[in-house]
């Protein structure tokens, strides 16, 4: 109960110092999304792989309004201020800033596909670039012309320019990162645009391969007769498939509730970079035999060579790093206090669900095409307005009280113990006598 208290108390002080700054910023992210979108299907209409290396901008402007959200409230984290003070320079910020972006950048695009806000911006792309591409077909049809663009409606296949893409991006990415101290400032800016194209289009990548082997899985025969054997147990002994849809339904249930603020702290642990590491595994110890030829083959190549590869992993390693340092954090801060931030981020998702319902039996009903298809994108943005500020501020006063509750235990640890020694026994003083 101290713990809620905690990260309550620590929330409202954040909202209440810092809304309007976060207001602005999360409505200057919806604004970036919106213009990216039609800017990219408008340019995906004519050329379907120039729209998709801007459409990660869409994806990039809402993760630059979170870290500069999540930076606000920096300044009044007291806990997470006690290990990391904030800088008072300038420049110290901007590249906190720009570190912060950068190792965001693939979490927060996992978070985005998970959550099906990429589908949702894929979608809203897709129709763009098909409002367009009719009208260019239109006007190819009216002036009996060949029509503009590549004929594929800002759809991209998985193409060798696929493929290239996505190592030309990281491969510039990685050059960019290993110079980036003789290089000016204003390269950051390229930077993660380089790491948001290879992200995106390696989930891109990733997604194509994962469809194709699903629904070859879902073809073959084997698939057929588990199906059809579920459904017969089903008939024969219907309590039985009570209780299984039931066990689906509190698994996909409590799997949203527990993992969307889990996934919150993860990406504030992220962004903050104050998460824990946890104990380094012995590389000769991984692996057993296998690993052990492999790392014996490993040697045996040039050491130039060697060089390159182990920079290549390293920075591979290291985005994924911060992802699992945040996991661990949220591990040893204990049950209790991610219980409670579990229980509040429900809370909030209800008042959400309670707002946006509330707000239409206010509109009240209207007439669809003069109403709802004119006003409806704004309406709908009422709730996540308000809302957004609230939850970035109870994200950060929850790892906050993360911090603190690390910051304690160690403390405790480190402090001598109080408890006076035992005294020997008569006989072993006269031993040593």
């Amino acid at each position: 109960m101290i713990a809620v208290l905690d990260v309550l108390r620590t929330a409202g002080r954040l909202l209440w110092r810092h809304w309007p700054v976060l207001l602005a910023w999360y409505a200057a992210g919806v604004l970036g999304r919106y213009v990216v979108i039609e800017v990219a299907g408008f340019v995906g209409a004519y050329n379907a792989v120039a729209g998709s290396l801007l459409l990660p901008l869409a994806i990039l402007s809402r993760l630059v309004a979170l870290v500069a959200m999540l930076l606000v409230v920096r300044d009044g984290m007291r806990q997470l201020d006690e290990i990391s003070p904030l800088p008072q320079d300038a420049v110290t910020r901007r590249r906190q800033f720009t570190d912060a972006l950068l190792a965001g950048i693939l979490p927060f695009f996992a978070f985005y596909a998970a959550w099906g806000f990429l589908r949702e911006d894929a979608a809203a792309y897709s129709a763009r670039a098909l409002e367009v591409s009719a009208g260019l077909n239109f006007t190819a049809i009216v002036d009996k012309t060949d029509p503009a663009g590549d004929g594929l409606a800002g759809a991209l296949t998985l193409t060798p320019v696929t493929f290239a893409i996505v190592v030309v991006a990281f491969a510039l990415r990685w050059v960019l990162k290993r110079h980036r101290e003789r290089l000016p400032r204003w390269f950051a800016v390229i930077a993660a645009y380089l790491e948001a194209v290879w992200v995106y289009f390696a989930a891109l990548v990733l997604s194509v391969v994962i469809d194709s082997v699903t629904g070859w899985v879902q073809t073959r025969q084997g698939m057929v007769w588990l199906d059809d054997f579920q459904a017969t147990v089903s008939a024969a002994f219907a309590p039985l498939a009570w209780v299984w849809d039931g066990i689906e339904w509190f698994l996909g249930e409590a799997g949203g509730i527990i993992l969307l603020p889990l996934a919150w702290l993860t990406i504030a642990g992220v962004v903050y970079g104050q998460a824990v590491a946890p104990e380094p595994v012995p590389a000769d110890s991984l692996g057993g035999e296998v690993g052990a030829r492999l790392r014996s083959r490993y040697r045996s190549l040039p050491a130039r060579l060697r060089a390159r590869l182990r920079d290549i992993w390293a920075d591979l390693v290291s985005r994924f790093t911060p992802i699992g340092d945040g996991i661990v954090l949220m591990w040893r801060a204990g049950p209790v206090l991610i219980g409670g931030f579990v229980l509040l981020y429900t809370v909030l998702l209800a008042v959400q669900g309670w707002a946006e319902w509330g707000l239409l039996r206010l509109v009240g009903p209207h007439d669809l095409d003069q109403f709802w298809l004119v006003f409806d994108q704004v309406i709908f943005l009422v709730v996540p307005v308000l809302i957004e500020p609230i939850r970035i501020a109870l994200v950060a006063g929850g790892y906050d009280a993360v911090i603190g509750r690390l910051v304690s235990r160690r403390a405790a640890a480190a402090a001598p113990s109080s408890e006076p020694a035992p005294a020997a026994p008569a006989g072993a003083a006269d031993a040593s006598a």
